[in-house]
């Protein structure tokens, strides 16, 4: 049963899912724009939300979560100076999920996942 499960499994062991969110909420907010899968757009729009979350409260508690999930120093750094400014006035909804072509090889349903 899945009763209270929020994100996907993706198909990988525990390690290796949360590996590639920490990896792809990193991405993300480094670039601010990313092309994925469907599914791990989705997974991560949670973790992102959060992380932004974090940023705007702005304590060192908050930046001490982020920055045990967040891989680069630096970009944890960033985003608690901009983010405020960014997002201070909106409650919630920091990405966008737009779906594109499927991809070529295998036809997995493709997305692109932007801060707004």
């Amino acid at each position: 049963m899945r009763h209270g499960r929020r994100i996907p499994r993706l198909s990988k062991p525990a390690d290796q899912r949360k590996a590639l969110l920490r990896a792809l909420t990193t991405a993300l907010l480094r670039h601010g724009r990313i092309t994925t899968t469907k599914a791990r757009a989705k997974a991560i729009r949670s973790e992102v939300d959060h992380m932004i979350t974090l940023a705007k409260a702005g304590s060192l508690a908050a930046r001490r979560q982020a920055l045990g999930y967040i891989y680069d120093k630096s970009l944890v750094h960033a985003l608690f100076a901009e983010a405020p400014e960014r997002y201070g006035s909106r409650p919630g909804g920091y990405t966008r999920i737009i779906r594109t072509v499927p991809r070529r090889g295998d036809a997995a349903e493709m997305a692109i996942i932007e801060l707004v």
